[in-house]
């Protein structure tokens, strides 16, 4: 009923083009050969031709779906006027309405639906339906919007880009239709190649992503628009991990397990959406840089990094090729200077990216410079420059790998030539590296978050109720015993072998409250540390536990977290007493898989302190990866687990030991 309705009503229509009922009376006229329209107005009149009525019951049929443009105080009568008329659609244009949540409660119990309301309006393509203020011009790219302006902005900045809208929808207060429904049905839109979605908020974040996969397994890839002040932001901060993290880390990380490119400003959804419908999607990030320049060159390679992209050295075959193509002394190994053998020859620049491009060790490749120019600057060039851009484009097939462009001149003939052809060209280096690396994320493959729900059992509060959980799920934890009294702790002191370590274990932050001795050799100096301790502390549940005294240690923190919104996160990262100051970890969607938590590890700047440094030999990084993996598997599986942290985790090079443990269950 949303995409296209039998028949709409618009309920505040309005001649005067300054007011909202005038573009909502417009755009529905202007699908009338499609549909009934009727218009309301209170006093009647006539609208572009069309005669209003004052009301709906002057209508002699249900409209499917009305368009609510009246005076806040006014929306709830309407709406039980429409829904006793048996009307199914709502889009909510009002805001501030008074007891709007109420009033879409009652939408729902009729049966009926709302989108809104505060909504800047819908429109569909395929449907012929425009609700809304403005116009659209139809093309492939849907948007959905939490803020209707920004909506309209990137629908204006698409048609500056030659996009067009196949759905628009402002979503508004989302008082009853959601995002995650509306993101669910553009997986059937055949018009949509590529979603623009932004959102303030993620309520039933959860859902909003499980409908983000649907579209990407239908063959849409999204782009998703947010703000750090996300609701899924909210976070325990009880541990070391919720303060390491920033509220639109924990959006990144599900963007990355679903496959969705977060993008940082409307200008590279955009950029982003123009090289999808282009078919310029990369299998990796591994790019080679061709150019006529070599100050284009340089800047090209050197800004690849910055945006994630790699420029690798080109394999002796493809260098061979390009040497006895290219002058003498020409760069030839990556980027790639033509050296003025395209000045010399206009088809040497098919040559040098088709050899370079056919390298097995690159994903794209990046032609800039002059290419572009030749045709603008002389006219007598232009035919010839058009051929070859349709001869680029037929190499980059030929390889099975994008081109992109970078031209002095991005617009006119042979841009668009480009574009048609499906190489994306821009003006500038920073956009077009931009694109590229926001592309490349639609060729990873999304992982799957699923996981079946267990019982863990947890024996009580507290570190030792921690080290026990966690043992059960494969963690290493030292040989200990729990003790209560001076006498416990010096029989266990005499049962387990020293140095040892006296904890008070229901402490979350021990060090800081004086509630952890480390080095205690002996019985006496036992029972000594522990009067000293339960005299400051006072009865509970301490922890003897023999101390890690293995050479070549570093320390680590493994932390798992469930948001409201969008599940459980899973973060590994330098740790000890100065985790904040390091300030050095990663975040992923839980659960992952061994290799996944390989991969988050060998981001930290803490990795060359375990693989080896200075002489030191390298930890076991695969069993601290087994243990990432067991945590974050048991904080997933478990839906009573609000959080896990364990810190510090020492890894060694015979293996990984945790020497701290937290579990906070949900209230």
């Amino acid at each position: 009923m949303f995409s296209d309705p039998r028949s709409v009503a618009v309920i505040g229509a309005s001649a005067n083009r300054a007011k909202w009922g005038y573009w909502l009376a417009a755009g529905a006229l202007a699908g009338a050969h499609r549909r009934d329209v009727h218009l309301v107005n209170a006093r009647g009149g006539d609208i572009l031709g069309h005669a209003c009525v004052t009301s709906l019951t002057a209508i002699d049929e249900a409209p499917e779906l009305v368009a609510l443009c009246v005076p806040g105080p006014m929306v709830g009568a309407v709406v039980d006027e429409a829904l006793a008329l048996g009307v199914k659609g709502f889009l909510g244009i009002t805001a501030g309405i008074e007891d709007e949540p109420a009033i879409a409660a009652r939408i729902r119990a009729a049966g009926a639906r709302l989108v809104g309301g505060n909504s800047l309006g819908i429109f569909d393509a395929a449907g012929e339906l425009d609700l809304s203020w403005g116009t659209f011009t139809p093309g492939s790219m849907a948007i959905v919007s939490q803020s209707g302006q920004l909506g309209s902005e990137l629908a204006r900045l698409g048609e500056q880009n030659g996009i067009g809208v196949s759905r628009f929808v402002s979503i508004g207060n989302q008082n009853d239709v959601t995002a995650a429904e509306l993101l669910l049905d553009l997986a059937g839109h055949d018009d949509t190649r590529v979603v623009a979605l932004y959102l303030e908020s993620f309520d039933g974040g959860e859902a909003v992503f499980d409908a983000l996969r649907a579209l990407r397994e239908a063959g849409k890839q999204t782009i998703l628009l947010t703000v750090g002040s996300s609701a899924a932001g909210s976070r325990l901060a009880r541990s070391h991990t919720g303060s390491l993290t920033a509220p639109v880390d924990v959006v990144d990380a599900v963007c990355r397990a679903t496959g969705v490119l977060r993008a940082h400003s409307p200008a590279e959804v955009i950029d982003v959406a123009r090289t999808v419908i282009a078919g310029a999607i990369p299998a990796g990030r591994n790019v080679v840089v061709v150019g006529d320049s070599g100050g284009q060159c340089g800047i090209a390679a050197d800004r690849a990094g910055d945006y994630g992209l790699a420029v690798p050295a080109l394999s002796a075959a493809a260098s061979k090729d390009l040497e006895a193509l290219l002058p003498a002394g020409a760069a030839i190994s990556n980027p790639v200077d033509l050296a003025g053998a395209g000045e010399a020859d206009l088809d040497n620049y098919v040559r040098a990216v088709a050899s370079a491009i056919a390298d097995p060790g690159v994903d794209a490749a990046v032609l800039t410079g002059y290419f572009g120019c030749y045709g603008a600057d002389n006219p007598e060039l232009m035919d010839t420059e058009l051929g070859l851009a349709h001869r680029l484009a037929a190499a980059a097939d030929a390889a099975g790998k994008p081109l992109y462009v970078h031209s002095m001149v991005a617009t006119g003939p042979v841009a668009d030539q480009l574009w048609a052809s499906g190489v994306p060209t821009f003006g500038t280096v920073e956009p077009l590296l931009r694109a590229l690396s926001g592309a490349s994320v639609f060729a990873a493959p999304s992982r799957d978050l699923t996981a079946a729900e267990i019982s863990a059992q947890f024996t009580g509060t507290g570190y030792w109720s921690a080290r026990t959980t966690l043992s059960a799920a494969g963690v290493v934890f030292p040989d200990g015993a729990v003790v209560t009294d001076r006498d416990q702790a010096v029989a266990a002191a005499d049962a387990l072998t020293g140095p040892l370590v006296l904890k008070a274990a229901w402490l979350e932050h021990k060090s800081e409250h004086g509630g952890v001795v480390v080095g205690l050799v002996g019985s006496d100096t036992v029972g000594a540390a522990f009067d000293e301790m339960h005299g400051r502390l006072g009865d509970g549940d301490y922890v003897l536990e023999e101390m890690d005294v293995r050479p070549d240690g570093v320390e680590m923190l493994i932390g798992c977290q469930r948001h409201p919104d969008l599940g459980v996160t899973v973060t590994v990262g330098t740790g000890g007493v100065a985790t904040e100051v390091y300030a050095d970890v990663v975040m992923e969607s839980a659960p992952v898989d061994v290799d996944t938590a390989a991969a988050m590890i060998s981001r930290l700047k803490a990795h060359k302190l375990l693989a080896g440094w200075r002489g030191k030999p390298a930890t076991d990084v695969r069993a601290l990866a087994e243990t990432v993996s067991a945590v974050a598997r048991l904080a997933a599986e478990n839906p009573d687990i609000a959080e896990i942290e364990l810190n510090p985790v020492r890894v060694a090079p015979d293996g990984v030991v945790a020497l701290d443990a937290l579990i906070v269950t949900r209230l």
